[in-house]
């Protein structure tokens, strides 16, 4: 029977669904029965701290135990229960031009015996993973984003459970909202693109939601809040992309320190915006920034799902050789395309179709049946 060392690893923003997959992986990798069926017996080994464990191991040396662990169907049993990544994650970048260190990656990659290595990662870990496969390094990857940003796949782990995070958040604002008549601004994440704000919105049944894809006017929000109290509204919550901006504005970023990929850490339109309507209506206005409680806590029952279905695909391409490709879910179909084909292009909110630009909200209209 032939053997084959599978590694796996995690990268950037950790988020639920990354251990259910990991541990999918595992399990599928070394089914005793599909073992004999494949006429192969494979082994799987963990990358700590995602890319930068493949950086600052040394196969030859003494701190291969720091980056390195073997993953067998008992060390994973529960693994999916739980939030973030069991194996840690970074947002080393191996090709920064600042620091390339792609050739270390390469051949620790060959010293460690990898033959394929699984990735689990959003846009920035999956374009590192696209550029070893085109140097021959057999890459299968996993989407992973809470941002939902990926284009070739209908979701990307971690999404729903953000999305839950969001509505038990407003939920719980709604009683203190209510209580003193305030306004609350909820910062979500979501740089360049608007799917969580606009689904957490919709979801959590916000009076506006702001999304990067469609630039607000400050003075269009607070007519709208003033139309609100009008009509009876004892408070509003708005839900804002952190990457939403005003017209003629720019994303707000906490600091101007840059990581391995080139972004800065945005963060403020929460505050921003609070300021703005309580200077423009004289309503009580407060803000909150979700910010890092949408990555956390236990995967819910999708994110769960799709984490071991994504990880049963991806040991499918591997036993069928069919590396350079992301695992991804198309009309409700798991299937796989090429890496190449989701990177690049964000999938972002179509404003024309699944947004109310009047309104600053969800659409009203589906099936568009008027007239």
């Amino acid at each position: 029977m032939k053997r084959c060392r599978i590694g796996i690893l995690t990268g950037g923003g950790d988020c639920a669904g990354l251990n259910p997959a990991i541990k999918w992986v595992v399990k599928t990798a070394l089914d005793r029965r599909l073992a004999l069926e494949r006429d192969t017996q494979y082994e799987v080994i963990g990358i700590r701290n995602g890319w930068r464990g493949l950086v600052e191991v040394n196969p030859d040396g003494s701190n291969v135990d720091k980056y390195v662990v073997p993953l067998d169907e008992e060390k994973v049993r529960t693994w999916d229960r739980y939030g973030g990544t069991n194996l840690g994650t970074s947002r080393t970048n191996p090709y920064d031009p600042n620091n390339d260190c792609s050739r270390r990656v390469i051949r620790n990659i060959e010293s460690l015996g990898i033959e394929a290595l699984v990735v689990i990662g959003g846009e920035d870990t999956l374009g590192v993973a696209h550029k070893l496969s085109q140097v021959g390094i057999n890459i299968v990857g996993i989407p992973k984003t809470i941002d939902k940003d990926l284009p070739g796949t209908d979701y990307t782990l971690g999404f729903e459970t953000a999305l839950d995070v969001i509505v038990e958040a407003v939920d719980r604002l709604r009683t203190t909202a209510g209580s003193h008549e305030r306004i609350f601004v909820v910062e979500t994440m979501g740089r360049h693109s608007g799917w969580l704000a606009l689904e957490g919105g919709e979801s959590c049944g916000a009076f506006l939601i702001l999304i990067p894809e469609y630039d607000f006017s400050i003075e269009k929000v607070n007519e709208l809040l003033i139309e609100g109290r009008r009509h009876g509204a004892r408070y509003e919550i708005i839900v804002t992309a952190e990457g939403a901006k005003p017209i003629g504005g720019t994303e707000i970023a906490r600091d101007e320190k840059i990581d391995g990929f080139g972004h800065k850490t945005l963060g403020g339109i929460g505050e921003f915006l609070a300021w703005e309507i309580r200077s423009g209506t004289g309503l009580e206005t407060r803000s909150i920034v979700l910010s890092h409680l949408q990555r956390g806590g236990a995967p819910c029952a999708y994110d769960r799902r799709m984490g071991r279905y994504f990880g049963i695909a991806a040991v499918d391409l591997i036993v069928g050789g069919d590396f350079g490709k992301m695992v991804s879910l198309r009309r409700n179909e798991v299937t796989a395309i090429p890496l190449e084909d989701a990177l690049g292009k964000l999938n972002l909110v179509d404003v024309t179709t699944q947004y109310d630009v009047e309104r600053y909200n969800g659409r009203r209209t589906i099936l568009g049946r008027y007239g």
